[in-house]
């Protein structure tokens, strides 16, 4: 079965990041994949990567599953123009596979997802995350999403209203699954 890592949110538990993210879980495992999450809940217990109070077990259920991940969701909330430093630690911590045999996130699909209360901040938190993956050796999907957030962004049911942004999101889980173990 393929493995894929959900990583993502913010420190508000169920956050509109994190739903957002669900929605392209949900197509990955609704195309036969086991996807395991690390939310901003989890997220915000994680130290410093390599500041007071971290060591070599800071993280590992994380880094573990990262590990053996075919394939990565990612995530963030658009900061002032950017990923937030959330997220970022996060991913510093997929520094622990440096010395891999396969390192970082080599040969691994990414599908990536950015949210912000406005568009710019979402497309430039967008291609940072671009820029991240490329960094780490991971391949993005052709399709990344930069999804516009409001009060009005899911229903009293909690349903995405903008089917333009699920359909993104659903493509992106399906990229992730489809291209798993396709890349070096």
């Amino acid at each position: 079965m393929t493995r894929i890592v959900a990583l993502g949110g913010t420190p508000r538990i169920g956050s509109s990041t994190e739903r957002i993210l669900g929605v392209a879980s949900a197509a990955a495992e609704a195309a036969g994949a086991s996807v395991i999450h690390f939310d901003g809940e989890y997220m915000s217990s994680l130290p410093f990567y390599g500041g007071p109070g971290h060591s070599i077990n800071a993280g590992e259920e994380m880094v573990a599953a990262v590990r053996e991940a075919d394939g990565i969701l990612i995530a963030s909330p658009g900061y002032h123009g950017s990923i937030s430093g959330l997220v970022k630690n996060a991913l510093d911590y997929i520094e622990d596979l440096s010395k891999d045999e396969r390192p970082y996130l080599h040969g691994r699909p990414v599908g990536l997802i950015a949210t912000s209360f406005g568009h710019q901040a979402a497309m430039s938190t967008l291609l940072t995350l671009r820029t991240i993956t490329h960094a780490l050796r991971g391949w993005p999907t052709p399709v990344g999403a930069a999804v516009r957030t409001t009060a009005e962004t899911f229903d009293e049911d909690g349903n995405l209203r903008d089917a333009k942004a699920r359909v993104q999101l659903e493509l992106i889980g399906n990229q992730v699954v489809s291209a798993a173990g396709k890349f070096g």
